[in-house]
């Protein structure tokens, strides 16, 4: 019997490297077992393991992805994948990420399952740095297309973890960003996200949440995201600018790890209203309540049970109400999708931050062959005055989303910036 223990990593603290809990789980005697046996499970004890180290494993691994691409899929997301190459050493120490063999098990599988096809593939690669993403990216490799990193998740989190809440760190998130976009610049790939089927509504986190600048938050958190470099991805009513679900009690919630936290911390002795508090906030549960398509019952998702409850604020927001409407946040998606569409620079420009330490602007700059936009961003409630460089007063407004004079457009001064305001300007140099 092999023995296990684990070594704390918190490299990318916020994704999954702060809960990780190696066990080795006894088998239970039955039919095929012997008394004795143990399995590894990193996760939930009803998600072994699989040993990569034996050939048979990933050659089942990649039979199974060429199985799926034979019936037409266009990629693969790879959970925890970063996770497969273990050591273990004769002590029973070891550890779980990125481990010795990694690279080797992920190129052997790019080439056995999809090498010389078109699709796409990320890998999610938790307490990945920007050299791992290097090197899992840079294409002369043939590995992935890009990964899932997990760095920018953790900027409102306490020491204790994701439900130790703290306020948006703005100054540290834009850091971490153009790290990331300077690292990968030249090789490699980024992913882009604000959030997933394990992270809540961006609109709640990082916005104004359910108040009256709910959309315009949504609009603006959108075009910084969407400007980057990097393919941007929009995870399910994110679109729409849904909001978290405003849990009444503890019994509602059906994400294990927020069941989990929320028992452990109330048998602790907090105070389950605090406990209530913290699930509100940071609850994966948040990201998996029924898609709202429209204001019938249950948001036209389904004439059955939902397994969570919708949002009661899916008669405001969803799909019928936004679609064809200019204004609505789904058209601002529209508006941003299409200038990637249509201008190289937003895909392969490089990345200047600007106002690096201001604790609410996003501001920052594209450029490639002369084409050069400038993207500014005020993500609070108040409205702020910054000096921006010179040379863009007349330039061309591209996109843009709240006003300080209700006009639909920024204003001739170009620092002043209302509440969640957010404009893209671009202009021809050389």
């Amino acid at each position: 019997m092999a023995r296990a223990a684990r070594r704390h990593d918190d490299r990318g603290a916020g994704g999954r490297a702060d809960r990780l809990a190696g066990v080795l789980q006894r088998v239970d005697v039955g039919a095929g077992s012997r008394d004795g046996e143990y399995y590894l499970h990193l996760f939930d004890r009803k998600q072994p393991d699989l040993n990569w180290e034996n050939p048979d494993v990933r050659a089942a691994v990649a039979e199974m992805l060429r199985w799926w691409l034979d019936r037409g899929v266009d990629g693969f997301r790879f959970d925890v994948i970063n996770l497969v190459s273990k050591q273990f050493n004769a002590d029973g120490t070891g550890w779980f990420f990125n481990g010795p063999r990694i690279h080797e098990f992920v190129a052997e599988m790019h080439e056995n399952a999809w090498g010389g096809k078109q699709l796409i593939t990320v890998g999610e690669a938790p307490g990945a740095t920007v050299d791992d993403a290097v090197r899992f990216t840079d294409p002369a490799r043939g590995e992935f297309d890009m990964v899932f990193q997990f760095e920018h998740m953790g900027v409102d989190h306490g020491m204790g973890g994701r439900y130790d809440i703290r306020p948006v760190d703005w100054v540290r998130l834009k850091s971490i960003m153009a790290r990331w976009q300077d690292g990968l610049a030249d090789v490699g790939w980024n992913s882009l996200y604000w959030c997933n089927h394990d992270q809540p509504r961006p609109v709640s986190r990082y916005g104004a949440g359910s108040t009256a600048y709910r959309e315009v938050s949504a609009k603006a958190l959108a075009t910084v995201l969407h400007l980057h470099r990097g393919t941007p991805y929009v995870y399910q009513g994110e679109e729409l600018g849904m909001v978290n679900y405003p849990f009444t009690s503890l019994d509602q919630l059906d994400d294990v790890e927020s069941r989990n936290w929320s028992a452990e911390a109330v048998g602790k002795g907090m105070d389950p209203a605090v406990a209530l508090a913290a699930v509100n906030v940071q609850s994966r549960d948040h990201a998996r309540t029924p898609m709202q398509w429209d204001a019938s019952e249950h948001a036209g998702f389904t004439t059955g049970t939902p397994w969570l409850p919708v949002n009661p604020a899916y008669r405001e927001i969803n799909a019928a109400a936004q679609v064809g409407d200019p204004e609505s946040v789904f058209a601002h998606y529209q508006g941003l999708i299409r200038l990637r569409r249509e201008l190289p620079v937003v895909v392969e420009g490089r990345f200047e931050l600007l106002l690096a330490d201001h604790p609410s602007v996003y501001a920052f700059t594209r450029a490639l062959e002369g084409d050069e936009l400038l993207v500014v961003a005020n993500l609070s409630g108040e409205s702020v005055e910054v000096a921006l460089p010179d040379g863009w007063e007349d330039a061309e407004v591209v996109i843009s989303s709240g006003d300080s004079d209700d006009s639909g457009m920024p204003p001739a001064h170009l620092g002043v910036l209302a509440p969640w305001q957010a404009w893209v300007r671009r202009r021809q140099v050389g």
